[in-house]
């Protein structure tokens, strides 16, 4: 199938305001201007469904995204923002916890790392939450037209390492802007549809969608 219908459903803060459960997700989570945003309408050939911000902790909800009624894509709070109080944190991180631990049609979470940094502590604890709650922890290596061929090289050895990644871990290079990786990223997600018996194949679609 192309996608021919992609489109916002509602932002929620409890588990009572979640759509039913009947499609698939996949969860998408990173730090505060990490690029979550830019990966979801770079995926969906989308320039403004995912509202991109500059000020970051501006996604303190989590973000329904409808995809030909068919699976979805879940867009996670942001963390990691500094100017934000102990409580606040506290509260995304619950937001974080609810919809991991609750939501049954959940496939993945996809941990989005910007390739340019090495991982936070904060990214760490991401990455071993996500694992403890049964998920493989697919990482997605943003921003990577930054850096030279030789650099994201390096650097995927040094997320990876820091993550403690298991061997067979998937980490992906991905840059919005070039759209590197998009195509991978679709690889692994029909392969996770395949593995989970769904009947979702996703095509590469090159023209541009509004």
């Amino acid at each position: 199938m192309k996608i021919k219908n992609s489109q916002f459903v509602i932002s929620a803060v409890a588990k009572t305001q979640y759509p039913p459960d009947a499609l698939p997700e996949l969860a998408f989570a990173g730090r505060s201007n990490v690029g979550k945003s830019s990966l979801i309408n770079m995926l969906l050939n989308r320039k403004g469904l995912a509202k991109t911000s500059s000020t970051p902790g501006k996604t303190q909800l989590v973000n329904f995204y409808d995809i030909d009624g068919l699976f979805r894509f879940v867009d996670l709070p942001g963390y990691g923002f500094a100017k934000v109080s102990k409580a606040q944190k506290a509260n995304w991180g619950n937001i974080i916890d609810t919809y991991l631990n609750t939501r049954d049609n959940l496939l993945e979470v996809f941990q989005l790392i910007d390739i340019r940094h090495t991982p936070t502590g904060e990214d760490k604890e991401m990455y071993a939450w996500i694992r403890a709650c049964g998920f493989n922890g697919i990482v997605i290596a943003t921003k990577s037209d930054k850096l030279s061929k030789n650099q994201v090289a390096q650097q995927l050895k040094v997320i990876k390492k820091e993550l403690q990644m298991p061997d067979d871990g998937v980490i992906i290079p991905v840059s919005s802007q070039t759209r590197d990786g998009k195509y991978v990223v679709w690889d692994v997600i029909n392969a996770l549809f395949a593995a989970n018996e769904l009947d979702i194949v996703v095509e590469r679609q090159n023209a541009s969608a509004e």
